[in-house]
């Protein structure tokens, strides 16, 4: 039995009936497609996920890829093959490319609720089919040799890589001290090592193209110091002859070994190094321009979206697992019975404290699901407006802002749920190979830290997210939320949520005010080290904001939820919506209410474990 439950159901109510898709179905590049349509593409995959795709997902956790380091070369498990081969068979990854470039143009909240059955099946297989996902940069930004590059990519299949990190820098990418150096027929030599580098190696496809950071030597006004000094350049394992395709000798960029992971392990991340043995590793500047990180940026924005996405996809299969353990797992007796040792055993799902548990999970998992495609709502109106010549100037501030919390709020949140919650359902069974929570928590680790660590996305949040855009986007969102509570929609039987949800937005912005106040008070000479002040908080900001966005979404659903029960269900279905009524009254007074205490703790911050001594730790 597959490991990978999904929820699709869930996924087609908030697309459709809390959001309304329905309204760019049909419409400018997506004209072919309505809802009837969409689901089918949803059904397909959701099959792929639990069937072909998920078939390898313990197996090459036990038996991972293994490296050759006299040939630098990756073997990848056979089961793992054919799990790769059934997702590229399937064409999912052409639901994310413009048709000029052969794909099936669809809006991202599509994209996105199907990328979520794909991560949640088989993270690794998703990630290793970046190839021609990634093709689009070069045919966005590229000149029409880099443009026939990404045909090549995509025609034949291609992998490829984001090359940032360096083993001294770490996330301080601006701090990579990898080079590169003109050559006079238009090329460049990359001389450097990256470390961390996902798909590094691998025998699933002939190639992989790696998009490097390095900084250009020898060229006036470029190259300086910091992430304004890196250019983008585009480094194949194997040359290439760009007109007719055919594979030439082995380039100077080579895996020179693998990492040994806690999780993700049939992902073959490694050290990359550039320039080895004496082979110049020989590549292309990104159109000839020397924009480096704002280039990678696509990738790096499209790559925190997939990870708060897979996150949010494993927690949602773990607690579904977690679910349908506790129905049949029978333990104890019935807690009015406590004290009667006659008393029948009864299923844990009947224990309260299972039940709290079971209801946290879902509550979690749903918010986030509907904060991923409610983020990639916005997208869609950004798509939509690029696609007339235009720009929704608001939509992209939007997306801007909710980026980090999709990846900081949905890796924190899933990764702690998946260990405290659903694992912990299980008892000692859920520690222990025979089911797959234990392989969920391992994998899930690495949301929180690769794009960008958690207090990286705070610090993105706060700094460029609200203080650079000058509350702008943080503006717009708050606004929609307080229409929503001022709405006053489910016939009053929301009331009670609906102040919950004030208060935490209340309390939110004092967290916001607290911050900005400290930033600025930071500027006045003597008082720099207020800056510590902001930084000690902004994780906790991260982390409030995406409760506050995941109570709101759930108490919309809610909304839905209790005009549908009004109307004639099937029991099925009848189930389905007192569920979504129940997990949003959950969340809104479980968790909205810890905002208060985190508003206090934020205006109550002082510099005081800031002037401790390192001794002291």
């Amino acid at each position: 039995m597959s490991h990978y439950r999904s929820n699709l159901r869930d996924t087609v109510f908030t697309l459709f009936e809390v959001l309304g898709r329905e309204e760019v179905l049909g419409t400018g590049p997506w004209e072919d497609l309505d809802r009837e349509s969409v689901e089918a593409i949803l059904d397909e995959l959701d099959h792929l996920a639990r069937t072909k795709l998920s078939d390898s997902f313990a197996s090459s956790d036990r038996q991972p890829p293994v490296f050759d380091p006299d040939t630098h070369t990756v073997t990848v498990p056979e089961a793992f093959k054919r799990s790769y081969r059934a997702l590229l068979d399937s064409g999912a990854w052409q639901l994310e490319l413009p048709a000029d470039l052969g794909g099936q143009p669809s809006p991202p909240s599509l994209q996105w609720a199907a990328n979520e059955l794909l991560l949640g099946a088989n993270p690794a297989a998703f990630l290793y089919a970046a190839g021609p996902k990634m093709a689009q940069v070069l045919w966005r930004e590229g000149t029409e040799r880099d443009r026939k590059l990404a045909q090549l990519m995509v025609e034949r299949e291609w992998a490829a890589t984001m090359v940032l990190t360096e083993p001294e820098a770490g996330s301080d990418v601006g701090a990579g001290r990898t080079k590169a150096y003109p050559q006079a027929d238009g090329t460049w030599h990359v001389e450097g090592v990256k470390r961390f580098i996902t798909s590094a190696e691998h025998d699933l496809t002939e190639n992989i193209v790696h998009l490097v950071l390095a900084r250009p030597v020898g060229v006036e006004g470029k190259g300086g110091p910091g992430t304004k000094g890196l250019s983008l350049f585009l480094v194949p394992k194997f040359h290439v002859d760009l007109e007719t395709g055919e594979l030439g000798e082995r380039n100077g960029a080579v895996t020179t070994g693998l990492e040994h992971k806690m999780g993700i392990k049939a992902s073959a991340t490694g050290e990359v190094t550039f320039g080895a043995q004496g082979t110049p590793a020989v590549g292309w500047l990104l159109g000839d321009v020397h924009d480096g990180i704002a280039q990678m940026f696509h990738i790096i924005e499209y790559a925190r979206m997939m990870v708060g996405t897979k996150a949010i996809a494993t927690l949602s299969s773990g607690y579904l697992n977690a679910l349908a353990y506790a129905k049949e797992r029978v333990q104890g007796p019935d807690l009015t019975r406590a004290a009667d040792k006659t008393a029948p055993r009864t299923t844990i799902v009947n224990h309260p404290d299972v039940r709290r548990s079971l209801m946290t999970q879902k509550a979690g998992v749903e918010g986030m699901r509907a904060l991923v495609l409610f983020t990639a709502s916005v997208q869609d109106r950004v798509a939509l407006a690029a696609s007339e010549g235009r720009v929704d100037d608001e939509a992209v501030r939007l997306n801007d802002l909710l980026l980090p919390v999709v990846k900081g709020y949905g890796s924190e949140r899933s990764w702690v749920l998946l260990g405290t919650e659903s694992l912990q359902t299980f008892g000692g069974s859920g520690y222990v190979e025979d089911h797959p929570l234990e392989q969920y928590v391992r994998d899930a680790k690495i949301d929180t830290l690769y794009e960008g660590t958690t207090a990286i996305q705070g610090q993105d949040l706060f700094f460029r997210k609200i203080v650079r855009d000058r509350g702008r986007a943080l503006g717009d969102l708050s606004a929609q939320v307080q229409g929503w509570i001022d709405g006053g929609g489910g016939n009053g039987r929301l009331k009670e949520e609906r102040e919950l949800l004030q208060t935490a937005l209340t309390d939110t912005a004092g967290i916001v005010e607290a911050m900005i106040g400290n930033a600025m008070g930071s500027q006045v000479p003597g008082q720099e080290r207020d800056i510590y002040l902001v930084g000690l908080n902004t994780t906790r900001l991260l982390m409030a904001l995406g409760d506050v966005v995941c109570g709101w979404l759930l108490l919309r659903g809610a909304e839905v939820a209790l005009a549908r029960l009004g109307e004639d269900q099937p029991a099925g279905e009848q189930a389905f919506y007192e569920g979504k009524v129940a997990a949003a009254r959950w969340f809104a007074r479980t968790v909205l209410p810890r905002l208060t205490a985190e508003r206090v703790a934020a205006e109550q911050t002082d510099l005081s474990v800031m002037d401790l001594p390192e001794a002291a730790f």
